[in-house]
């Protein structure tokens, strides 16, 4: 029977259902203990029934007393049982010690090196690894969560090709598509490998709380840093980790360089940036891809322009250059005058300049005869932290040749999206990635670093165009909620 109570429905099984299904389950297991028990033992079992049969027959309210006793024990016996839970079996000592062996037999190349002074090595053919993996963990479905295992002070921990041998090779006989930390402790010759959970990849663009000036790039582990943000997952409202990068005139990496393959979400980091900086700025976007992916941006208050031709991408880069300059003449007056106490950057608001594939621009203006519109970033990129003026840009892997050097020199602020090998991610940001890069990964994962800092895994928020109909409608109408009125038909 199903009963209604407001607006949710409850569940009500009638009481005679449950006396009847009690009382078949407690003939059963009359019926089955008789059938199960010895001959020898069925007859002092029913002289004992039969006594307290009549000893509660001639006892006052005997018969009442026994009538509810036999409905109590009908109802308890007849009630819903919650099924058990599934008890994950636990991995087996015998095969957890073998995987244990074959991993460390498997290291023996990496660590066994020539000339260890020690009487016994910690790594040698013949070797056991007890002596060499101080902790460890696996779960129920017996892969490894971590491993705590020392090597020889001799092992060249300090060079990043040696480290990224034994990585990959930890990767390779334990990763299955999983990815790992590892941390290296070169003082006490020991190495910390985790494995690590999949980062939030459902998070969309919103209004984050950050103070003017930051931008959160992503989100990333728990433990890589010191903060966390208020972030709606949904219905729900949870505590994440961001990457925050800072700019203005005290930033050390005030611009931003953004690499990937295609479709690894760097144009949607561009978007995501914009979406920010609107709220206390004015962006000028250049797309040298031409795809219309900042159309929803065009006509919108404190967008100044969307460029998508080389002849559009010149004047604006070249406009961009001489705001810079104004603004730096204008904040040395503000400081010369009233005794130096002008506001700095003459009191201008932010402004951000986003080049979106800035390679095909070069190559299709030096195919008419045009100047390079990457020169004209220079003066932007050089002085541009003290005019309060940031630039970010996205390229692919393929154009990144075509960078200039004054691009690659001033933007301290690095990120690398998608699939990318361990050597690609030291090209770009200097340090090779303490986690192992994964094949699969979905849009808007890699990895960020600023300026001198740990590299860390990222996760871009879902920030896709909202005039695009193969994207999440609820991703849409996130990016479309965070738009700026137009700027045609607003009374100012």
């Amino acid at each position: 029977m199903v009963r209604t109570v407001g607006d949710s429905a409850v569940d009500v099984v009638h009481p005679l259902l449950v006396l009847s299904r009690g009382g078949a389950r407690l003939a059963a297991g009359a019926r089955g203990w008789w059938e199960r028990a010895p001959r020898d033992h069925r007859g002092p079992a029913l002289f004992l029934a039969g006594s307290c049969a009549l000893f509660l027959w001639l006892m006052p309210y005997g018969p009442w007393l026994a009538g509810a006793a036999a409905l109590g024990a009908a109802a308890w016996c007849g009630r819903e049982r919650p099924e058990p839970a599934a008890v994950e079996p636990e991995p087996d000592p015998e095969e957890r010690a073998a995987r244990l062996q074959a991993l460390y037999e498997a290291l023996v190349p990496c660590f066994a090196v020539a000339g260890d002074p020690r009487p016994e090595p910690l790594y040698c053919g013949d070797g056991s690894w007890e002596r060499a993996f101080t902790a460890y963990g696996f779960d129920a479905d017996g892969r490894l969560t971590h491993l705590l295992l020392r090597y020889p002070p001799c092992f060249p921990d300090g060079e990043p090709d040696a480290r990224l041998r034994v990585q990959r090779l930890l990767c390779a006989k334990a990763g299955r598509d999983r990815e790992f930390r590892f941390d290296w402790d070169e003082e006490a010759n020991a190495l910390h490998v985790t494995a690590l959970e999949p980062l939030p990849a459902g998070l969309c663009a919103q209004r984050f709380v950050v103070a003017p000036g930051e931008m959160v790039l992503g989100f990333t582990d728990a433990e890589a840093v010191p903060r966390t943000l208020p972030v709606r997952d949904g219905d729900e409202t949870r505590d994440v980790p961001p990457v925050v990068w800072r700019t203005g005139p005290r930033s050390t990496e005030p611009h931003l360089l953004v690499l990937g393959q295609p479709g690894s979400g760097t144009t949607t980091l561009l978007r995501s940036v914009a979406l920010q900086a609107l709220q206390h700025g004015d962006v000028a976007i250049v797309d040298g891809s031409g795809a219309g992916e900042y159309a929803c941006l065009a006509g919108r208050r404190g967008v100044l322009s969307v460029e998508t031709t080389p002849v559009g991408a010149l004047a604006s880069l070249q406009w961009a250059a001489h705001e810079t300059e104004r603004r730096l003449l204008a904040a040395v007056r503000a400081r010369e005058g009233a005794d130096g106490a002008g506001p700095p950057g003459g009191g201008h608001r932010p402004l951000w300049v986003l080049v979106d594939r800035p390679a095909v621009l070069t190559h299709l203006a030096r195919s008419e005869g045009r100047p390079d519109p990457q020169e004209l970033l220079e003066v932007v990129l050089r002085h541009g932290r003290a005019a309060r003026v940031s630039v970010a840009l996205a390229e692919q892997f393929e154009g990144a040749e075509a960078l200039a050097q004054a691009v690659r020199a001033y933007t301290r602020a690095r990120v690398v999206l998608g699939c990318a090998t361990p050597e690609q991610v030291r090209a770009v940001l200097g340090e090779p990635p303490q986690t192992t890069p994964v094949r699969e990964v979905p849009p808007g994962r890699g990895y960020a670093r600023l300026g001198t800092g740990p590299v860390l895994r990222l996760q871009v928020p879902a920030t896709p165009d909202p005039y695009d109909e193969l994207a999440a409608e609820a991703h849409r109408e996130a990016v479309a909620a965070l738009l700026p009125v137009p700027v045609v038909g607003v009374e100012e």
